[in-house]
């Protein structure tokens, strides 16, 4: 089978069965596209030509060019993944990246804003919602709801009225894969999110819906089509999505991560300043406030306890520093 060819089902499994999500999907058809460039570059073009030897050889290269270890290393993940799909449809007689290794990617500690900091940014939000204006109501439920509940950025925007459950104090979310799960959030969160749904998103619905040419409505339709189910689009009409934006539409991603990178400027710190930082300052708060690993864990939605742990590394060298900071020995 030509290597394209096997690309494209391989994507097309991940989408429709495995149901990843968009992002993952773009992450596994750029490495595979590049290792089909690497191994036609040496005359192959075919599954059959993929070998243990090639592999390596397309590995050896990216850390030649001064790819980091993490990009290596994912790198190698898509190539396990993809040549073991190939031996179990029998597209592949052998499968060659079963002993593929790839160094362990070096992990760095994720960005946390202090608890002081947190009570900063969200006292001045509700200084500029105190005015009633829409977009000032939803920016703080936004955030109220992120650092409350971490959830992940695309889980956020794809949430729709129904997931909210004010009374329970419950959201429930569908993750990575698909997989729905139910999170709590606190009285905050719940009292910033009723008054965005009273008093701004009405506003917020009524508002006048974006015009497309008709250029941008074939691009919507190919990129809903390509989606993972689980996604929701951003770009039409959404009358049941929790957040919206000024026209009509479901509050998108990059909204967010201006929103969120627009506040954060205030607390200059290591790492990117996206909501990705508000998930990982509630899981670290949640750990350094006494809660389970298991807990914490089943909250963000990881499927591996590990990932979780990352988090009990921050609140261990949050406790040097504050060491250091007060013990008069240190």
């Amino acid at each position: 089978m030509h290597l394209d060819r096997a690309i494209d089902d391989f994507v097309l499994y991940l989408t429709v069965e495995r149901g990843f999500s968009p992002h993952t999907i773009r992450a596994y058809r750029t490495d595979l596209a590049a290792l089909a460039t690497f191994a036609e570059l040496r005359g192959h073009t075919t599954t059959d030509a993929l070998s243990l030897d090639l592999l390596r050889d397309w590995l050896w290269s990216g850390t030649q060019a001064g790819l980091a270890r993490s990009t290596i290393a994912r790198h190698s993940a898509s190539a396990r993944s993809f040549t073991a799909w190939l031996a179990r449809t029998g597209a592949g007689t052998v499968d060659p990246g079963v002993r593929l290794r790839s160094p362990k990617p070096g992990r760095t500690l994720p960005r946390v804003i202090n608890r002081s900091q947190m009570q900063e940014l969200l006292g001045s939000l509700a200084l500029r919602a105190e005015h009633g204006a829409p977009t000032a109501l939803r920016d703080l439920a936004v955030i109220e709801l992120l650092y409350a509940s971490g959830l992940r950025v695309s889980e956020l925007v794809g949430l729709d009225v129904g997931d909210v459950d004010l009374d329970r104090l419950t959201v429930r979310v569908t993750g990575k894969g698909g997989k729905e799960r139910v999170v709590p959030f606190g009285v905050p969160a719940q009292g910033a999110i009723v008054d965005y749904i009273r008093r701004a998103r009405p506003v917020l619905a009524a508002a006048p819906a974006a015009s497309k040419t008709a250029a941008q409505t074939a691009a919507a339709a190919r990129a809903a089509a390509q989606s993972s189910p689980q996604s929701r689009p951003s770009s039409s009409p959404a009358p049941s999505a929790l957040f919206l934006g000024t026209r009509r539409t479901r509050l998108g991603v990059r909204a967010v991560y201006r929103l969120v990178a627009s506040l954060l400027v205030e607390f200059p710190g290591a790492g990117p300043a996206g909501p990705h930082a508000l998930r990982h300052t509630a899981a670290t708060h949640l750990l350094d406030g006494g809660a389970d690993l298991r807990a914490v864990q089943e909250m963000l939605g990881h499927s591996s306890l590990g990932t979780t742990q990352i988090y009990t590394h921050v609140s261990a060298e949050r406790l040097k520093q504050s060491y250091r900071t007060a013990h008069p020995r240190a």
